[in-house]
């Protein structure tokens, strides 16, 4: 079982408190009125899933309810860092 740090709440919490939303530092088309249909669907569908370091949209479901970002090794499931929605990670290094 991973324990995970809120950032929200500054306190590790068992995962099941929290649910995994993705990848992160997905942008939002500007004017999703003017994409074509495969445009959009690759907005909405199509996601890099790496294996290693990867950055993940994270929300503490049954606590604060807020999101917040992670970069986890999806070999080894290890939480290397956890950071605020809006910033960036000390680790630049980090896969996308």
């Amino acid at each position: 079982m991973l324990h995970i740090f809120c950032p929200h709440c500054g306190e590790y919490r068992e995962e099941e408190e929290f649910r995994c939303k993705g990848q992160a530092h997905i942008a939002r088309p500007l004017d999703p009125e003017a994409c074509s249909d495969e445009e959009w669907g690759h907005f909405m569908f199509f996601r890099q899933n790496t294996r290693g370091q990867h950055r993940e949209l994270w929300v503490h479901s049954t606590g604060c309810r807020k999101h917040f970002n992670v970069i986890r090794n999806t070999v080894t499931y290890e939480i290397e860092k956890v950071y605020l929605v809006g910033t960036k990670p000390e680790t630049e290094g980090a896969a996308s």
